[in-house]
């Protein structure tokens, strides 16, 4: 029964550079006994492998094993003889003269002492003499020739590469390879026709070699890296070709076009043409007035002429109608609407929570409201039987007003700003509705914005507004002008910008007015700044 021993064998992960050095590994093995049991390589390289094999380290003695070892030892030494034999028949025959020499020096060596032969050095001054047979000593100096080329010890180790076409290796994974240094490995490259770059962004210099293409790169890393790819084929020669000049346009007689466009083919014209005509049109358009619609009627007529375009009312009896809609219906502006309306009494409550303004006009019932998104809305119906009506106007007017209870920094703490009393059919219920609040819980608009919503000159609303009372200041801290309506009192003031402002808030007034109640009647309150320290 034998025992045995195993041996993992392996070739590396790059490989042998050569099938010569494979095979000298291979017949290594056998001399030693070795039998390989498992054996396979890498899909890529034929000549990188792993594998298995075994050997025995112990037999048990057997007359079959013995008459084996004896028959091929008796076939070795039989076959040496004949060998011996068949090259003494094909030698020449030699002198005696010559073999003493030879014998002699054989005689004195040791056969086997590992050491060199002796050479014959008694016939070195004759020319005519025969060179010595060269033993393994001088074998040793053309053993370099049986080494690989640089390019081909270099393909087993190629991988493919990651970042461009074909494959690379790194001269740092070659230098532990071939337990070289790096150095060493540059020297190569330069003595094979390489060109080390200094910089990643350096062109690469290729080497040709058996149908490839070799040429070596650096990376961010200082990493030196040798790539190789397949030698691109031609698949084309270029030829120059003759180049023939197209034959000479008889030239067009002209046509004389209109200055109107054609109608038959209006797209043919260029898109740049086009823009610029309306680039130069639209300063006419803009600067052209727009046609005005029919003056609005006054009174009775007016609700006549607005009553066909009102709906039903979804919250009560009667119809109604938002002041945007009529205005764009009847073509003129919203603010012209409200002020035909407040000519009939028809306003705003100074508080949107408050009880409407009912008027009663021409037997039916009237009023204003707005809803919460500020939007105004004109309603009517039929008067009842019993309903008595206001008439507008009608209730107590409203006192002198009390000075503002804080200041601005247009109005002086110390002087009283003066307050007139605007029209029924002011324009300023049209523009308080779009008044943007402030933080200090009044009303503004900048006048430009203004102008811009009710579609008028800012020109023609400045002398709207200044003829109903309010006056434009000259200067940026100048004291304003109030004008009462509604409960509210209204302002103009310029900011530094020099932008003009339309502001409004609540008006406060005092209970009973200046010298009524005797002695100790209230009296308005002047409210003063606070000076730093108070």
């Amino acid at each position: 029964m034998s025992v045995w021993e195993y041996k993992v064998i392996s070739s590396g992960k790059g490989g042998f550079a050569t099938p010569a050095l494979l095979e000298k590994f291979l017949g290594d093995l056998g001399r030693d006994e070795w039998e390989i049991i498992h054996y396979q390589t890498a899909p890529d390289n034929p000549l990188a492998f792993s594998g298995l094999a075994r050997r025995t380290t112990q037999r048990d003695w057997t007359l079959q094993d013995a008459a084996a070892a004896a028959a091929k030892a008796e076939a070795e030494k039989l076959r040496a003889e004949f060998a011996a034999k068949f090259e003494a028949a094909t030698r020449p025959a030699t002198t005696a003269e010559e073999k003493a020499p030879a014998s002699f020096i054989e005689e004195k060596t040791a056969p086997d002492d590992g050491l060199r032969k002796l050479v014959d050095t008694s016939r070195d001054d004759d020319p005519e003499a025969e060179d010595e047979p060269k033993d393994e000593w001088d074998k040793l100096d053309a053993s370099e020739e049986d080494l690989p080329t640089f390019f081909d010890a270099l393909k087993p180790h190629f991988r493919r590469n990651q970042r461009g076409p074909g494959m690379s290796v790194g001269v740092d994974y070659l230098a532990k390879k071939w337990d070289q240094s790096e150095d060493d490995l540059k020297g190569a490259l330069l003595e094979c026709g390489f060109a080390i770059p200094q910089d990643e962004d350096d062109a690469p210099v290729y080497v040709e070699y058996d149908g490839d293409l070799f040429w070596v790169n650096i990376n961010r890393r200082g990493e030196l890296w040798i790539n190789t790819k397949e030698k691109p084929r031609p698949v084309f020669r270029a030829v120059k070709g003759t180049r023939i000049e197209p034959p000479a346009e008889e030239p067009k007689p002209e046509v004389q076009t209109s200055a109107e466009p054609s109608a038959e083919k209006p797209h043919f014209e260029p898109k740049a043409r086009r823009e610029e005509q309306r680039r130069e049109e639209k300063p006419a358009a803009v600067t052209a007035p727009a046609e005005p619609g029919a003056p609005l009627p006054a009174g009775t007529e007016l609700l006549a002429k607005i009553e066909p375009l009102m709906r039903r009312n979804r919250r009560g009896p009667g119809g109604s109608g938002s002041t945007s809609f009529l205005s764009r219906a009847l073509k003129c502006a919203e603010a012209d609407l409200l002020a035909g309306f407040a000519a009939l009494g028809l306003i705003l409550p100074a508080n949107p929570n408050d009880k409407s303004i009912f008027v009663e006009i021409a037997g039916d019932v009237w009023w204003l409201n707005q809803d919460s998104r500020g939007g105004v809305w004109i309603n009517g119906r039929e008067k009842k039987d019993g309903e008595v009506i206001a008439a507008p106007g009608t209730e107590a007017v409203a006192p002198a007003p009390e000075t503002a209870s804080a200041p601005t920094p247009e109005t002086p703490a110390s002087t009283p700003a003066p307050v007139i009393e605007a029209a029924p059919a002011s324009p300023l219920a049209a523009l308080r509705l779009i008044l943007k609040e402030t933080k200090t819980g009044g009303f503004a608009g900048k006048v430009d914005r203004l102008a811009e919503e009710i579609g008028q000159p800012v020109n023609q609303l400045v002398a709207t507004l200044t003829s109903a009372g309010l006056k434009v200041p000259e200067k940026a801290r100048e004291k304003p002008v109030f004008v009462e309506h509604a409960g509210e009192i209204f302002w103009f003031n310029k900011n530094t910008k020099d932008e003009l402002w339309l502001n409004a808030k609540a008006s406060k007034y005092a209970d009973t007015k200046e010298g009524e109640g005797g002695a100790d009647a209230e009296k308005p309150r002047r409210s003063r700044s606070k000076k730093k320290g108070d």
